[in-house]
């Protein structure tokens, strides 16, 4: 027969419950720190200059690409190639349109699965974005379409 100190048995049950806690407190920091709100907060200045980038970007674009159509317009007259060109420069508006609709529309979907619940493992949230990006290619290609008509 063994015989076990019953004072012994309680320390050792209050060191078990001590290192549980422990491990548990552990654990749920882990958990915290890789929350996705903490994470939105530190990406959010990245992504708030690589937009800014962008947007530096198009602007500077658009303005050399007014400064080139004014000067072959102002340098005499036009012919046939010069008028081609002057056309694919002016297109880049739609281009914009597209990748804008198509990036809202996107954004849209991932605002809308911050609200839906799921499993980690289900399809449902690639399935609704694609809709989501989906829907912002037509909605491109109708107001392309309605454009070209009038």
């Amino acid at each position: 027969m063994l015989l076990v100190n019953p004072y012994a048995l309680k320390v050792a049950k209050n060191k078990l419950k001590k290192n549980a806690t422990l491990n548990a407190g552990v654990l749920t920091t882990v958990i915290n720190s890789l929350n996705l709100k903490n994470m939105n907060k530190n990406i959010a200045p990245f992504i708030a200059i690589i937009i800014l980038f962008i947007v530096i970007a198009v602007v500077i674009i658009n303005w050399f690409n007014y400064r080139l159509k004014k000067r072959i317009i102002d340098s005499g007259p036009i012919d046939a190639d010069a008028i081609s060109f002057l056309k694919r420069l002016s297109d880049m508006g739609l281009e914009q349109l597209k990748w804008g609709a198509v990036l809202f529309s996107g954004g849209l979907g991932l605002v809308i699965l911050n609200y839906l619940p799921y499993d980690s493992d289900s399809p449902l949230p690639y399935g609704l974005e694609i809709m989501f990006i989906a829907a912002g290619f037509l909605a491109y290609y109708f107001i392309v379409r309605k454009a070209e008509n009038k």
